[in-house]
């Protein structure tokens, strides 16, 4: 950090005039210190990344990213809190599909840090052109640097370190300003729940089975047999019947024989 020095005339009190002095001043606890900070307009930067949870284990999960990386959350703090579905809820209440969104919005403050030393004391030696030696208001002495090439001016003359003389009582104050800048980040994670698992299929019909009679036609009735043809003759039967008369004829003969 760099910082700039602003050296304002320092009053010497003299019988015969009055001293302008400016030097570094070093701490003592009769250095009186003034600090006075004052802000710029700031920038602000907001990044948003995403993920969704793809494991879950008591304070750990592993996300998905939206590019496609996976990241490890470890040792989540049971405090941490994300607004989901306009619910707020920790790590508890987390689940599997979930998708995180979290936004990052980062401040940065340019800011003048103005330090203001300012001592009183009495010359009690000087060693120009660098140093002087101060009888502070408790009786103590302490030594200050002179920066290079300062001038003075006394009575109006503008004169070097080796114008000054033991005995003036002087009062010096240095300005230092500082730049500095303040970053300061806010995090806030949102999400939404991971969509409900599909209902089951609807129950399927029975099928009942109707027994509807069909009526059944009856066989039509057997046609008569057909007359023997006119030129038909009895004899062909009459000749068998007399043939198995006469083996029946013989057949009985054979069995009185034997008895």
């Amino acid at each position: 950090m760099n910082s700039k020095t602003r050296w304002t005339p320092v009053l010497l009190v003299l019988a015969v005039g009055t001293v302008f002095l400016a030097f570094a001043l070093s701490v003592s606890a009769q250095v009186q210190t003034e600090t006075n900070t004052t802000s710029q307009t700031p920038t602000v930067t907001t990044k948003t990344v995403g993920g969704t949870i793809v494991y879950l284990s008591g304070n750990n999960m592993i996300v998905k990213m939206d590019d496609g990386t996976l990241k490890d959350f470890n040792n989540v703090s049971p405090t941490a809190t994300a607004m989901v579905d306009g619910k707020e809820i920790t790590i508890k209440d987390a689940k599997v599909g979930m998708h995180l969104t979290k936004t990052i919005t980062t401040t940065t403050t340019p800011k003048i840090v103005t330090t203001t030393q300012s001592v009183t004391g009495t010359v009690w030696q000087v060693s120009p052109p660098n140093s002087v030696i101060l009888t502070l208001e408790d009786g103590k002495n302490q030594q200050f640097k002179i920066p290079k090439g300062q001038q003075f001016n006394v009575d109006g003359q503008m004169v070097d370190a080796w114008g000054l003389k033991k005995g003036m009582k002087i009062s010096a104050t240095r300005v230092v300003e500082a730049p500095e800048t303040v970053v300061t980040q806010q995090a806030k994670i949102s999400g939404t729940m991971p969509p409900p698992p599909p209902p089951p299929p609807p129950d399927q019909p029975i099928l009942v089975a109707v027994v509807v009679p069909v009526p059944v036609a009856e066989p039509a009735p057997a046609a008569a047999p057909a007359a023997l043809p006119k030129t038909g003759s009895p004899l062909p039967l009459i000749a068998m019947l007399g043939f198995l008369s006469l083996a029946a004829s013989l057949g009985l003969r054979a069995i009185r024989g034997i008895s």
